[in-house]
């Protein structure tokens, strides 16, 4: 069992140093789900928001350089066989219910605490119980999978629509794995 939390990760041999507060693993996440940006201007940009030195990596380290940025978001877990793969979450969109639901979980707001590492704040995410984002969730995914709501949720949904309603459009497909030539363009806009 590894109890520490992660402040870098090994790309190449070497050692990187990470951004591991909440904020940037958010702003990770919101560049990842925003549909303005194509594969080749995610992925500098994530790279760029995780590494503070992503300028001293080769661009033939990039492709591992994604997967551990993606260990780090996983909070160190591999992705569940058979996860549903269904957008639930936009996380700049539903912050303000995400950061009431963790506050109440961790005893204090964490917007007063920026160095907050990223898995303390994801545990108390995956802690948050019945409350308004928890609710809003469970109707997308409800919804997402052609399920019929329950009268509750029906008049819960008409009353907070703009709570459940995407206000943005995710990306159709985040490329996982590219060729090098691809990584030779990502290399040029970093």
């Amino acid at each position: 069992m590894n109890t520490e939390l992660p402040l870098s990760v090994t790309v190449g041999g070497r050692e990187f140093k990470i951004r591991y507060e909440y904020g940037a693993a958010l702003d990770i996440l919101t560049a990842m789900d925003d549909s303005k940006l194509d594969d080749r201007d995610r992925v500098p940009t994530v790279l760029y928001i995780f590494y503070p030195d992503v300028s001293e990596m080769e661009p033939s380290e990039y492709q591992e350089a994604l997967e551990r940025l993606k260990w780090f978001l996983n909070i160190g877990q591999e992705e569940a066989p058979g996860a549903v793969n269904v957008r639930l979450v936009d996380w700049e969109q539903d912050f303000p219910l995400i950061v009431a639901a963790v506050n109440r979980v961790l005893g204090f707001d964490v917007r007063a605490h920026p160095e907050l590492h990223w898995w303390t704040f994801y545990a108390a995410f995956m802690e948050i119980g019945d409350c308004a984002f928890a609710q809003v969730v469970s109707i997308r995914y409800k919804l997402a999978l052609g399920k019929k709501l329950e009268k509750f949720e029906r008049e819960w949904y008409r009353q907070n629509k703009n709570l459940v309603d995407f206000k943005r459009k995710g990306p159709e497909k985040i490329s996982p794995k590219y060729t090098k030539a691809e990584m030779d363009t990502i290399a040029k806009l970093i």
